[in-house]
């Protein structure tokens, strides 16, 4: 008898899980960004803004990157029942997890570049505020994947699990 391994979580729970990640990756930036600008004193969110957002970045990578590698959930992960895994269930290790935050990018990144074009090419600055979608664009992969994974899980092999579907051991 094989033991197949769980589906991937509903969309709904993936949903909430990013909304109450979003709460928690407040604090990781807000405090990232106040030791920014407590090391390179400055005074302006607008200031240095490319070291800013370079820092910004490696430090959500570092939180991610640290929850990941303890069992695979951040606190929203465990939460809602979610795990991450390779596609055999085992646990990530280092260079998947990685790129797996690497890869999390691009599509949110290319969506709101259009919506900065949209934008300009219609002069509708209001087309601005589309930007608070862009980061559920990795969504529209979920419903053309057979097991409904996100695009860069299918890319590299990893998938999140839904835990409260895990067969009894």
């Amino acid at each position: 008898m094989t033991v197949s391994a769980p589906p991937a979580p509903p969309r709904l729970r993936r949903f909430a899980c990013m909304m109450y990640e979003g709460v928690l990756l407040f604090g990781v930036v807000f405090l990232a960004g106040y030791l920014f600008d407590t090391l390179t004193q400055s005074r302006s969110g607008l200031m240095l803004r490319h070291g800013r957002q370079a820092f910004l970045f490696l430090a959500i990578g570092i939180y991610f990157l640290a929850c990941w590698r303890r069992g695979g959930q951040t606190l929203p992960m465990k939460t809602w029942n979610i795990r991450l895994t390779d596609r055999g269930g085992a646990p990530l290790r280092g260079p998947r997890m990685l790129l797996r935050y690497l890869l999390l990018w691009p599509l949110p990144l290319i969506t709101a570049l259009a919506i900065a074009g949209l934008s300009r090419a219609t002069g509708w600055a209001s087309f601005d505020l589309l930007i608070v979608c862009a980061p559920f664009s990795i969504f529209f992969w979920t419903w053309i994947d057979p097991q409904g994974q996100f695009l860069h899980d299918r890319l590299l092999g990893t998938a999140l699990r839904d835990l409260r579907a895990a067969p009894a051991s």
